[in-house]
């Protein structure tokens, strides 16, 4: 989610993405290709094998300087996934502030959902520590399966796990440590752990993948459940990427989501122009995004050439959905690059590429357009600098007032020897969006105090710990404090690109982060919201949510096939911490009034290491925060998954027994207590996910 997501360091690997004219745009040799992908292997929610971390509070590759072996190719120093090349803001909208609302839609359960304490300490600790957690959520059959980066869990609907528990071999530092049953994604995808522990620093078989950027979708109308994630390949040696990536799909070998999954892989090193030039290959196929029609199985990436700074334009792989679905030796592909198609004029130019193209999602079995031999829609937007700028990724005005609708038609022929697709899109006007500022939470911009134990350590220089005088030293070693003091993170905002898609009752919903002035008073983070119909390239309706002294991100509307839905985003204020907000949405009436949902207030600040100068992540800091949320639909239920800070932690807590005289768990800041867990966060994160289920 956004963007610039995942710098590599030795902290680990951070996580660090009306209508006007229509163009029709037969699908051609310039612009795609058919391709056959074989089946490559099973897959399941099973912990793989591993060898338990070494005893210890602080393990190795966790902290900046450490891992960086002699041997093999050095680790990429910049930005990996997620990217974003818009690099300021643009002037937001005024609106009238949302108003809370009392009762509608219903709410009728939730829980939390996966937590950073679950992520790294996963197949016996073989983690790294990973922001933001990217959030997927399918729903279906009794199931709820959420993968975030770099776990997933499946669920009943009451929010126990259904998975094995794995608490007795899950050890950590030498005790078991009950992670929810949560299995890490390089387990499910059949690779070795992201990191492994026990072998030392500069040999081989250290470093495993790297999966990132986790969606998923029930298809009630095949009963199989899609995962999709992107993974780039590592030098096992020092965790160097290759820059070889791919995207893993997993299909539910049932409608049983705890069974085996069949694997297809998609090599997309070499998307884009791959011509040279200003922007040459190879290329990332980041921020991968998924949906479904009646026929097909879409997935959506940006491509970024690993060389430098630059876009070369959203690719669209289109599949068989019922060859999918059958587990079939060869699945039918088709391959779209978007960056040679012209869009239409603007202020940008005639050629502008398509950006974060996301393909809708429909409930049920009776959402999908059957008109013109299938057809599947995206919407996406257009104010980020790859979009206006693809070639330099820079100079925009970070604003804009057009939306697109995209068009992919005769997907039926995907179940055929010969595909044929045609891609068209329409430029739609709506009101003005622009690139938000960071949120704000209590303290932001301020000296950490010790309710935000990790900030508050790395400021600290009078604690005696087993590292000697200061905390700071336990996070960042005696030679490194040299970055000057810390403050409350002013966590991320997304960067105006398109967020989850629905098509249901014959028209299509997405939603955006953009500036706003509500009340006419500072600019804050708020959204953009848009109901559109495909068919006639209409604007249905639009509007904006935003509140004085809150910011409103990473938006995410499910939508019933009668038409009601709900949108889920996070909730952030001068006096609230980051929660898991909602609010209703209905075609005729737009988005109502918003609300927390219940159990998902906040209970701290963002304290992630993401938001910190002293583990050496970008100036200005990016504190990473989302990326995106998720919405399922299930009948006349909508489900909902948002990032919020769960739990508290007390200093006295977080240090336990690396504060001299201090008590409590063997891993420094988990606040697990003298039983050794389940913590509530981890010395480098707080982030918790949370679910839940409403009737709109």
């Amino acid at each position: 989610m956004t963007r610039a997501k995942s710098l590599v360091s030795r902290l680990g690997v951070l996580m660090l993405l009306c209508a006007a004219m229509a163009i029709a745009v037969p699908v051609g040799p310039a612009h795609a290709s058919g391709i056959q992908i074989p089946l490559g292997g099973t897959g399941s929610p099973r912990t793989g094998d591993f060898q338990p971390s070494a005893k210890g509070g602080i393990s190795s590759d966790e902290f900046p300087g450490q891992g960086d072996g002699e041997e093999g190719v050095d680790p990429y120093g910049g930005n990996i996934v997620d990217r974003s090349l818009s690099g300021g803001v643009g002037h937001g909208a005024s609106v009238n502030s949302g108003k809370k609302a009392k009762s509608n839609p219903t709410f009728v359960t939730g829980f939390e959902g996966l937590n950073h304490y679950q992520q790294r300490y996963s197949r016996g600790g073989n983690q790294f520590s990973l922001e933001p957690p990217d959030q997927g959520l399918c729903v279906g059959n009794g199931y709820v399966v959420e993968p975030v980066n770099d776990v997933v869990n499946m669920f009943n609907a009451s929010g126990q796990s259904v998975l094995p528990d794995n608490t007795s071999t899950n050890i950590v530092s030498g005790f078991p440590r009950n992670v929810n049953h949560a299995v890490d994604l390089n387990s499910f995808y059949g690779y070795p752990p992201a990191v492994n522990r026990s072998v030392p620093n500069g040999q081989p078989n250290h470093f495993g993948q790297f999966v990132t950027d986790p969606s998923c979708l029930y298809d009630a109308a095949t009963q199989r459940f899609f995962l999709v994630v992107l993974t780039l390949d590592t030098n096992s040696v020092n965790g160097g990427f290759t820059t070889v990536n791919h995207l893993d799909i997993a299909v539910s070998q049932t409608p049983n989501p705890t069974g085996l999954w069949n694997i297809y892989r998609v090599d997309v090193t070499n998307d884009g122009t791959n011509t040279g030039g200003a922007n040459p290959g190879p290329y990332l196929g980041d921020y991968p995004h998924i949906g479904a029609d009646a026929n097909g199985f879409y997935i959506t990436t940006n491509a970024y050439p690993w060389c430098c700074d630059g876009f070369s334009g959203a690719q669209v792989y289109a599949f068989s959905k019922a060859q999918l679905a059958a587990g079939a030796a060869s699945v039918n592909m088709v391959h779209i690059d978007t960056s040679g198609m012209v869009n239409a004029p603007s202020d940008a130019g005639s050629t502008q590429p398509g950006f974060t193209l996301w393909p809708a999602q429909s409930p049920g079995t009776g959402s999908f357009q059957l008109s013109n031999g299938g057809t599947e829609y995206f919407l996406s937007s257009n104010a980020a600098d790859e979009a206006t700028n693809p070639v330099t990724g820079h100079g925009g005005t970070h604003t804009s007032n057009q939306l697109i609708a995209w068009t992919l038609a005769n997907t039926s022929s995907l179940n055929s020897a010969s595909p044929a697709l045609s891609l068209s899109n329409k430029i739609l006007t709506v009101g003005q969006y622009a690139v938000p500022p960071k949120q704000q939470q209590p303290g932001s911009g301020t000296p950490p105090g010790t309710a935000v134990p990790q900030g508050h350590c790395l400021n600290d220089e009078t604690t005696s710990t087993i590292a000697g005088l200061g905390c700071w030293k336990l996070l960042v070693g005696a030679t490194a404090h040299a970055a000057g003091p810390e403050v409350v993170a002013s966590p991320d905002s997304n960067d105006t690109r398109m967020q989850q898609v629905t098509f249901a009752n014959g028209k299509l919903w997405g939603s955006l982060d953009t500036a706003l002035n509500p009340d006419g008073g500072l600019q804050r983070a708020g959204i953009a919201w848009y109901i559109v119909n495909p068919s006639s390239g209409n604007l249905v309706n639009q509007g904006y949510l935003g509140a004085t002294g809150y910011d409103f991100t990473y938006p995410a509307i499910g939508v019933t096939a009668s038409g009601r839905g709900v949108m889920a985003f996070t909730v952030t204020g001068d006096t609230t911490f980051p929660s898991a907000g909602y609010a209703g949405i209905d075609a005729g009436l737009g988005v109502g009034g918003w609300n927390i949902a219940p159990g998902g207030q906040g209970a701290a600040a963002d304290d992630g290491f993401s938001g910190y100068r002293q583990q050496r992540f970008p100036n200005p800091i990016r504190s990473r925060w989302g990326d995106y949320g998720a919405a399922a639909v299930d009948g006349n239920s909508v489900w909902i998954a948002s990032e919020y800070i769960a739990h508290a932690c007390n200093y006295t807590d977080w240090g336990g027994p690396f504060f001299t005289g201090g008590t409590g768990d063997n891993l420094l800041g988990t606040c697990g207590g003298a039983s050794h867990g389940p913590g509530v966060r981890t010395a480098l994160a707080n982030w918790s996910t949370r679910i839940s289920e409403l009737t709109p």
